[in-house]
């Protein structure tokens, strides 16, 4: 046996296995995923005043208002207030951007920051009703100000590597931090219709659609990174999803097979586990 080729042969597998490069993409819901922010959903109590109530709880308790009165911090509650998710809609738009740069930072924060960083691709798949171009400002503000672990310097590195694998023109460290934010998808999936209150099947409308999307973007890469000899085979797509409430991350799971290339994360509780 010539064992100087076996070694040979060894190597070029290791080599080949580590040419095939796994794109890795995100998705995102933010409240008391990515953030704990302050903004409350406003709902009745049984002497007809206005109890703001956290989205954390809302999680827990969003299916039995409305239908019987239950107790909540010394208030018995009847149903919604008038306009209840009035602070989640673009009537909300300026408080998001201020709570944001404020608000802890919840379980998945570390899988942002690593997204970001590393100039991958992800959305933003969120109850809110927000104008996307919000949500966008937000995160750009975040970065600019490098806030919990966000890198700017790091992201552009990075994106850096990308354009030149692409053999895109040079732009400046700004130009490229929003052409990056241009690139990543926003759902606030209650924007114009929808339900706050019943989010579910809206979410999983958006998750098809960032698939789609991550899968068209990986064929693309691929394509030109073949054309300049940078590799010779095909970038793989995987997909992260991370939610704080049980019946987004469950619609999900029901919707997509192991097959789909997603993996979901629930993320209640301020623990990330696999579902």
């Amino acid at each position: 046996m010539n064992y100087k080729n076996v070694f040979r042969e060894i190597i070029s597998e290791i080599i080949d296995d580590q040419m095939k490069p796994t794109m890795k993409y995100y998705a995102f819901d933010w409240d008391d995923n990515l953030m704990y922010m302050p903004t409350k959903i406003y709902l009745k109590d049984e002497d007809d005043k206005v109890v703001g109530m956290s989205t954390e709880d809302f999680a827990e308790y969003r299916t039995e208002v409305g239908k019987e009165p239950f107790e909540y911090e010394g208030h018995t509650i009847v149903g919604f207030d008038d306009n209840p998710f009035r602070d989640f809609n673009v009537l909300g738009d300026k408080g998001f951007l201020r709570d944001a740069m404020k608000a802890p930072t919840g379980p998945a924060w570390s899988d942002f920051v690593e997204a970001v960083n590393n100039g991958s691709i992800f959305a933003i798949v969120t109850a809110r009703g927000h104008t996307p171009s919000i949500l966008k400002s937000a995160i750009y503000n975040l970065i600019k100000r490098n806030k919990h672990g966000l890198s700017e310097k790091e992201l552009v590195k990075n994106l850096r590597k990308y354009r030149e694998l692409a053999d895109e023109d040079d732009l400046t460290d700004d130009e490229l931090v929003r052409s990056y934010l241009d690139m990543n998808k926003y759902h606030p999936v209650s924007f114009g219709q929808g339900s706050a209150a019943n989010p579910e099947q809206l979410k999983v409308d958006a998750m098809k659609e960032f698939m789609t999307y991550v899968q068209n973007l990986s064929r693309r890469l691929q394509e030109k990174a073949f054309m300049k000899n940078k590799i010779s085979n095909y970038f793989i797509p995987y997909i992260g999803f991370s939610d704080d409430d049980l019946r987004n991350v469950q619609a999900m799971k029901r919707h997509f097979d192991d097959e789909s290339g997603l993996d979901i994360y629930h993320t209640g509780g301020g623990k990330k586990t696999k579902f």
